[in-house]
């Protein structure tokens, strides 16, 4: 019989594979789906055209709808600049703490839902259990739409979804949606004693970043709504991460390139967040084609996440609180997939083992005790399937 893995060493053989959003996801993919195959389990995947990263999803159990499915993602946040203590992509056990890239965010959660798939599969289970494994999460969840689509024509329906987010294994039934856009200003250099001739691509910028800075500082002091007041921070944010432009101290900047993102509260129109932004955009483009009529401020779409809408009697909400008996309301304002995947039809909720202060941190951690909680819940969800 092949070796069943244990979750730990899942999540090693997970790790060692450094599947930055900017790299390809395949050999790791290529692994699972060994893995899963030599236990009998098939696997199925979506191709992205444009991109050597695939999506990776499976079922056990009978062949019909109503499955509870594990969603992750593959990808993790870059280690560069960082100053780990260890090799990031090697799991280091520490002070109660297992170290290394994802081993929080999230592939600690990826090795239990194989784990539970693989135990599933054996168990004989009456209800269906489905993995789903999507990729570039961490640049906007990019990749999780089209493998929900995908998964719709091959395997039967899941009814609920579990997200396995760092949420300190608490059941989170809302987050914030999110909104991006790749801004590039371009400005005309001239040399910066006679600015007032040029138009400097870096201080129009600013001025897009400031309006961020007003509506974050307008926002804050606004009593907030019953549904925001449920997040922390209570009200939606403006931010800008980084910036790059200018080519010299002495010339004015041509280009400026920045994102700007929006986290946005649910019952609040994302998409008029936008618009609120573009019409900025064009008040200042506006003031720099008074100076130079040529130049211009360029606006590309970066991500659209939907909110997490917390649901009533939710089954994805009810199916974890009877396994962990959290009875506690949880929110919060990172964004996941489970919005996508609510819009897709499907009950969803986020529970996940660690701590989301963690995650993207140089010497990323999650405590043994959380892993290990993480381990207990998957135990008891394959025994609810029996």
């Amino acid at each position: 019989m092949t070796e069943r893995m244990t979750p730990f060493a899942l999540m090693e053989k997970l790790i060692s594979f450094p599947t930055v959003s900017r790299e390809s996801n395949i050999p790791l993919v290529d692994w699972v789906a060994d893995y899963l195959a030599s236990h009998g389990i098939e696997s199925h995947r979506y191709v992205d055209p444009d991109q050597p990263k695939h999506a990776l999803f499976a079922h056990v159990g009978p062949w019909k709808e109503g499955a509870v499915v594990l969603s992750g993602h593959t990808d993790v946040v870059p280690v560069d600049g960082q100053p780990w203590d260890s090799d990031p992509f090697s799991v280091v056990e520490r002070d109660g703490r297992y170290y290394g890239r994802g081993t929080c965010d999230m592939k600690g959660f990826d090795a239990m839902a194989l784990w539970a798939l693989v135990e599933a599969k054996y168990a004989g289970v009456t209800r269906p259990l489905q993995v789903a494994l999507s990729f570039d999460e961490e640049v906007g969840c990019l990749g999780a739409p089209p493998m929900i689509q995908a998964m719709q024509p091959v395997l039967p329906k899941g009814s609920l979804v579990i997200v396995g987010e760092p949420s300190t294994m608490q059941a989170v039934t809302g987050h914030k949606g999110g909104t991006g856009f790749n801004t590039h200003v371009v400005g005309f250099e001239v040399h910066s004693s006679l600015l007032h001739t040029g138009v400097n691509a870096i201080m129009a910028g600013a001025k897009l970043i400031e309006w961020a800075n007003e509506m974050n500082t307008e926002n804050f002091a606004r009593k907030p709504t019953e549904m925001a007041a449920m997040f922390d921070p209570p009200f939606t944010t403006c931010h800008v991460g980084m910036i790059s432009g200018g080519t010299a101290h002495n010339i004015t900047a041509k280009d400026c390139t920045f994102a700007m993102d929006f986290r946005v509260v649910p019952g609040e129109d994302k998409d008029a967040w936008g618009t609120a932004y573009l019409k900025k955009v064009r008040e200042v483009e506006k003031q720099m084609q008074e100076v130079v009529p040529e130049t211009y401020i360029e606006i590309t779409p970066r991500f659209d996440v939907p909110a997490l809408q917390p649901e009533k009697d939710g089954l994805a909400e009810s199916f974890v609180r009877q396994i962990t008996g959290d009875n506690a309301s949880h929110k919060v304002s990172y964004g996941t997939e489970a919005g996508q995947f609510q819009e897709a039809g499907y009950s969803a909720v986020i529970c996940g083992p660690g701590d989301i202060a963690q995650a993207h941190q140089p010497n990323e951690y999650i405590e043994i005790s959380q892993f290990n909680a993480g381990h207990d819940f998957m135990r008891k969800l394959v025994d609810r399937l029996r």
